[in-house]
């Protein structure tokens, strides 16, 4: 069901350093910030020849990023983002095989539908699912 691996997703505690590390340091091309307030977040994305890193900023008090720093001082990985032909249908896959959907399917950051999966129901790994 799931396609290719579209990012890796990580929290950095400080967007400019983290976005200099992987621009400067690592010749990496890097996006604009961009914020997204549904989500409680802005994100840096990098491009790489096979796949994206996002980088992720708490946007406001409520951000769950915000929280995941408070536990995580220094940052980390936060979730890996995966591909899939039809969101609505891996979200009723996911359902009818126990595993538990966390809210509802919105807009993600490539302006595409997406929807994540529970850690504790894949190996500890918090997963995006991305309608391709």
């Amino acid at each position: 069901m799931i396609g290719k691996l579209n990012h890796v997703a990580i929290v950095v505690p400080d967007l400019e350093a983290g976005t200099a590390i992987y621009r400067d340091t690592l010749g990496a091309q890097v996006s604009e910030p961009l914020a997204l307030p549904e989500h409680g977040v802005i994100t840096v994305f990098v491009e790489l020849p096979n796949t994206k890193i996002e980088l992720l900023y708490p946007l406001g008090e409520n951000s769950p990023i915000a929280k995941y720093l408070e536990k995580n001082p220094g940052g980390g990985v936060h979730h890996v983002c995966y591909e899939v032909a039809d969101i609505q249908a891996a979200a009723d896959k996911m359902q009818q095989a126990g595993a538990r959907v966390l809210g509802e399917i919105k807009i993600g950051a490539h302006n595409k539908p997406v929807l994540f999966l529970h850690p504790k129901d894949f190996c500890g790994t918090l997963v995006e699912l991305e309608q391709a």
